[in-house]
C-alpha cells in the first residue's frame, strides 16, 4: 500500500519509489477531509500509525542519526513548520497531535518521502545532491504539505477496516519492497496488487498539491523561490543516470519536467530571491557525501579528490570537508587535521559553519580516543541548547578519563535526563543514556534507559522484559529511589495493555 508520498524513484529508495500509475480523475479522486476521515480515521490513528511506522523503520540498518546533520535538517523544517502556521496550513489540532519530525536515512539515491502522523524521512544521497540550503528545503516543504494536507488520510478512507497493526505492516512492506524487486513481485504476487493500486490512483494529483502549497510555504519561509525549480532540474538529471525503471507500476509522481515548468511559472517575471550558497550547507552536504556510503574505497577515492585554491569559498568548504571527514573516517589523522587547518580559516566569519567545523574536529579527536581535546574544540559553543551539542558532549563525557571523568559522567547523566524528560522520543539520547547511568552503578536507572530506547524501536516486548528486570533489581535492593521504581511500575503497566492491544489486534485481522 503506498501510503508515503516523497520526490519519486531516483535511483532505489528504501522509501518512496512510487511511481506512476494510470492517471486518475482530478478532484473526484482527491476526498475531501470530512466525517469520513475524522470519524473513521482521526488525527490521533494517523498518529499511532505513523509511530508504528516510524518504530519499525528505526529497526532498519539504513536509519541514520547523526547529530550535526539532524541540527541542520531540523533547522529547515522548523523555519518551514512556522511559515506553513503562519499560512494557517497547520490546523490547531495537527499542530498538537502530529509529531512534525524529520529524520535520515543512510541512503546514496535522492529521495524524501512523508509518513502518516507528520514523519518525514530524508536520504542522505538528497543532502549531498543539493548544492544550496533553498534546494533542500524545497523538498522539505513539498514533504510537510503532504502532512499538512493529510494526503495519506484520505489514502486510508478507503482502508480504514484494517487495523493499524494490518497497515502498519503493509506499509513497512511498501518501504522494504521498494529496495529489493525480488521482494515488490513477492507482495504483488501475494494478493497485495489490488490494495496497491487503489491507493496509488491518488498519488499524481497529491503531487501536484504539495508542489503548489511546498511553493507558497518555501517563499512564505524567506527561501529562494527558485529553489524549487532548480531542485527538479537536479533530480531530472539525477533521474536520467540513476533510474533504472525496475518499478514501473510504482511510477505515481507526475513528470519532473512537468514540474519544473510548474515551479518556473510559479516563480513569475518579477524581482526573486537569489540562491542562497552558504558555508554551513556546504559542510553539511559534505558531511552527507561520505556518510551516505560506507565503503572504505569510496573514501579513499573523496579523499584524493582536489580543491581550486582559487576557487569560490563554499567550493572550497564544500572540498576541504569532505576530504577531513573521509580521512576521519579511515582513521587518517594526518590528513584530516591537514584539511580541518586549511577549511577553519575559510568559515571564521560565519558563526554557523564554523561552528560547523569545531563539531567536526571535536569528532575527530573524539574517534581517536581523545575525549579531553574533543572537548576542548567544543568549548566555544558548549550549552548552545542544541541537540546536535548535547549527544556530542555526552558522548565525550562517556568517553572521559582521569581524576575528573566521574564527575563530568555524572553531568551526563543528569544532563541527558533532563534532556530526555522533555524530549521522550530520542532514541539517541535514551541509548546514551543507559551507558551513562550503567557506568555509574546505577543499574535500576539503566535498564529504565534502555527499555525506553527498545520501546522507540518497536519493540515493546523487549521494552517490557526491561522493566520487568528492573523491578527485580529494585526487590532485591538495588541502587535505586522511589520515584525511579514508581515511573518504572507506570511505564510497565502502559506498556502490557499496549501490548495486549496488539495481540488483540493481529488476532482480529
Amino acid at each position: 500500500m503506498a501510503l508515503a508520498f516523497g520526490l519519486g524513484a531516483v535511483s532505489a529508495p528504501i522509501s518512496t519509489a512510487w511511481a506512476q500509475s494510470t492517471p486518475a480523475p482530478m478532484a473526484q479522486q482527491l476526498p475531501a477531509l470530512g466525517d469520513s476521515v475524522s470519524g473513521e480515521f482521526s488525527v490521533g490513528t494517523e498518529r499511532q500509525l505513523g509511530d508504528r511506522i516510524v518504530a519499525e523503520i528505526r529497526r532498519d540498518p539504513a536509519y541514520f542519526a547523526d547529530p550535526l546533520l539532524d541540527d541542520y535538517v531540523d533547522a529547515l523544517w522548523q523555519q518551514l513548520m512556522a511559515a506553513a502556521r503562519a499560512r494557517g496550513e497547520v490546523s490547531a489540532e495537527l499542530h498538537d497531535r502530529f509529531a512534525w519530525q524529520a529524520f535520515l536515512l543512510r541512503e546514496r539515491s535522492v529521495n524524501a518521502f512523508a509518513l502518516p502522523g507528520g514523519y518525514v524521512g530524508v536520504h542522505l544521497g538528497l543532502i549531498a545532491l543539493t548544492a544550496t540550503r533553498d534546494e533542500l528545503a524545497s523538498v522539505l516543504a513539498h514533504e510537510l504539505s503532504h502532512v499538512t494536507q493529510r494526503h495519506i488520510a484520505r489514502s486510508l478512507v478507503q482502508s480504514k477496516q484494517q487495523s493499524l497493526v494490518a497497515l502498519a505492516s503493509m506499509i513497512v512492506g511498501v518501504l522494504a519492497a521498494s529496495r529489493s524487486p525480488q521482494a515488490a513481485n513477492a507482495m504483488i504476487a501475494g494478493g497485495q496488487a489490488v490494495a496497491l493500486q487503489s491507493q496509488l490512483n491518488f498519488s499524481r494529483d497529491m503531487e501536484r498539491e504539495a508542489d503548489r502549497i511546498g511553493f507558497l510555504v518555501l517563499e512564505e519561509a524567506g527561501f529562494s523561490a527558485a529553489g524549487m525549480s532548480s531542485m527538479f532540474e537536479k533530480l531530472q538529471q539525477s533521474s536520467r543516470v540513476n533510474d533504472s525503471g525496475a518499478f514501473p507500476y510504482l511510477r505515481t509522481h507526475p513528470l519532473t519536467s512537468e514540474r519544473i515548468g510548474e515551479a518556473r511559472a510559479r516563480q513569475g517575471t518579477g524581482p526573486a530571491r537569489s540562491l542562497g550558497v552558504s558555508l554551513e550547507h556546504a559542510l553539511m552536504q559534505a558531511r552527507a557525501r561520505v556518510l551516505m556510503d560506507p565503503r572504505p574505497d569510496t573514501w579513499r577515492a573523496w579523499l584524493r579528490q582536489t580543491d581550486d585554491a582559487a576557487g569560490a569559498r563554499p567550493a572550497r568548504a564544500l572540498a576541504l570537508a569532505t576530504r577531513a571527514q573521509a580521512a576521519a573516517q579511515l582513521r587518517d589523522w594526518a590528513a584530516a587535521d591537514a584539511a580541518l587547518a586549511q577549511l577553519e580559516p575559510l568559515v571564521q566569519d560565519d558563526a554557523r559553519a564554523r561552528r560547523a567545523a569545531a563539531m567536526l574536529r571535536a569528532e575527530s579527536w573524539l574517534l581517536r580516543g581523545d575525549a579531553a581535546r574533543a572537548d576542548q574544540a567544543l568549548a566555544a559553543w558548549r550549552g548552545d541548547g542544541s541537540r546536535g551539542m548535547e549527544l556530542l558532549s555526552a558522548r565525550i563525557g562517556l568517553a572521559a578519563q582521569g581524576p575528573e571523568a566521574p564527575a563530568r559522567l555524572q553531568r551526563t547523566a543528569e544532563d541527558l535526563q533532563g534532556w530526555v524528560s522533555l524530549r521522550a522520543s530520542d532514541l539517541q539520547a535514551w541509548e546514551l543514556l543507559g551507558q551513562a547511568w550503567e557506568k555509574l552503578g546505577q543499574p535500576l536507572r539503566a535498564v529504565r534507559a534502555q527499555a525506553e530506547a527498545r520501546y522507540l524501536v518497536g519493540d515493546v516486548q523487549g521494552a517490557i522484559d526491561r522493566l520487568r528486570a528492573a523491578q527485580s533489581l529494585a526487590r532485591t535492593g538495588a541502587k535505586s529511589d522511589f520515584i525511579e521504581a514508581s515511573v518504572i511500575d507506570a511505564r510497565l503497566r502502559l506498556w502490557e495493555e499496549e501490548w495486549r492491544q496488539r495481540l488483540r489486534e493481529e488476532a482480529g485481522r
